[in-house]
């Protein structure tokens, strides 16, 4: 099946891309940083095939959703999501999320698990890493100087700093985001989700890949443990897109896992 023309919807006065495809169980899938609908679309398009009307959209500020007027958190994410079920009178829905998608999921199985039938997980984001020593000694440092220039009134040195450390060590993702999308980034992935996992209702099914260097696998194990009702399938071989990297497998067991 041929990916369909994209529409759009007004969602908290945002012009939103959404892609809906198929008859059936309501599945909305949620897309990673960076990624949208046409990284989605493949799971949407088997999904359709086996009984599920599928929602796709590009979140804001990806695809062609444009980003929201001020930076967002992933609350405001949430919030938007819901409002998103909500415009198409979804009283509940399975749900998938990949990566950042998974990071919304999180928030949502805990704050609106109402809304979520189960939901299923691939490489998500949410668990944040400790940092090696010498990187946690750099930030320390690097913090103490931002602060000491903003307290003394030296915004302008203080801007220099920050433009300098993110270019220098920040990561892919980060330099990647412009504008209004990067200071989103910083406040979504300053956020640590195990609070949330930890009161998650809805059944879980978590998807990793073992070469995933993005998420890597611990970070998936470490969400088993933590969610009450989850479990895990690791992909060999696959990484940190192992949904598509394993699509067919993926599918069959998303099938089953929904409507047993």
């Amino acid at each position: 099946m041929a990916q369909p023309p994209i529409s759009f919807v007004e969602i908290d006065g945002i012009h939103t891309a959404q892609i809906i495809v198929g008859e059936g169980k309501p599945v909305l899938l949620l897309h990673g940083w960076g990624a949208n609908i046409s990284l989605i679309w493949p799971l949407a398009e088997r999904l359709a095939t086996l009984g599920y009307k599928v929602y796709t959209l590009d979140l804001p500020g990806f695809g062609q959703t444009p980003p929201a007027s001020t930076a967002w958190s992933i609350h405001d994410y949430v919030k938007f999501v819901v409002d998103y079920l909500d415009h198409h009178q979804l009283d509940k829905v399975y749900l998938f999320g990949h990566s950042f998608g998974g990071r919304l999921s999180l928030v949502l199985g805990a704050e609106h698990a109402g809304r979520i039938i189960k939901m299923a997980l691939a490489d998500s984001a949410g668990v944040r890493s400790k940092p090696l020593a010498p990187n946690q000694l750099r930030l320390k440092f690097y913090r103490f100087v931002l602060n000491s220039l903003n307290t003394i009134g030296l915004k302008p040195q203080a801007e220099k700093l920050r433009t300098w450390y993110g270019n220098r060590y920040g990561s892919a993702d980060y330099k990647a985001a412009q504008g209004i999308m990067r200071e989103t980034f910083v406040k979504v992935v300053n956020e640590d989700l195990l609070p949330y996992a930890t009161v998650v209702k809805p059944s879980t099914l978590l998807f990793w890949g073992d070469q995933d260097t993005d998420t890597p696998l611990s970070q998936g194990q470490l969400l088993e443990k933590t969610i009450p009702d989850a479990g895990l399938v690791v992909w060999e071989g696959a990484g940190h897109y192992s949904y598509l990297d394993r699509l067919a497998d993926t599918v069959r067991v998303m099938d089953h896992f929904f409507k047993t």
